[in-house]
């Protein structure tokens, strides 16, 4: 009798867990695809190389990139490998940034600051597809090295990893939230 309970509570563990990978809970978006050929006696052999940016749209985003012969498999592995590779990134009010963040990667450099609401996300192409999957709404981005669009995610995913909250200021200096938010504002008046 105890045995059939515990079968019958595997399988509704297997079953609710294909729910889970079944729903939806991730967005991605397919930020450029490559066609590159190889010459061989019998002609010409296509494959093709995806990049592409999955995130929650809560705080959780990570790119990957694929390879393969055809598009959609190349889509589905470069999807895999950002869900492996996310990171969580600290957002005020769930729809900004904390801070203005500088990030770079090889020739690639961005800049992108805290915007009041209303703003929008202004940025261009590879860093817009971050910041939607990101779920912040309110954004002021540029880039300013290179324009190759691997390089520009890796930049603005650079830069989002050395944002910091308050809470993790307060915690890494052994004080309270309030007493970190109280020294900016008297500089900032200053300033």
């Amino acid at each position: 009798m105890a045995e059939r309970e515990n079968r019958r509570e595997g399988r509704d563990r297997r079953e609710d867990r294909r729910e889970r990978e079944e729903t939806p809970e991730f967005a991605d978006r397919l930020v450029a695809i490559n066609r590159v050929s190889k010459t061989v006696k019998g002609g010409k052999r296509f494959g093709f190389a995806a990049l592409v940016v999955v995130g929650d749209q809560r705080g959780r985003v990570g790119f990957g990139k694929g390879k393969a012969k055809e598009v959609p498999e190349a889509i589905r592995k470069a999807t895999e490998q950002a869900k492996r590779s996310m990171v969580r990134v600290a957002l005020r009010d769930g729809r900004t940034l904390h801070h203005d963040i500088e990030g770079r990667h090889g020739a690639g450099k961005v800049v992108m600051r805290t915007a009041v609401p209303g703003t929008g996300i202004i940025a261009g192409g590879p860093m817009r597809a971050v910041f939607e999957m990101l779920g912040v709404q309110d954004v002021v981005a540029k880039s300013l090295g290179s324009q190759n669009p691997y390089n520009m995610i890796r930049a603005t995913m650079d830069g989002l990893k050395k944002e910091a909250s308050p809470r993790m200021v307060a915690q890494r200096r052994g004080k309270k939230v309030a007493d970190v938010l109280k020294r900016s504002e008297p500089e900032a008046a200053e300033a």
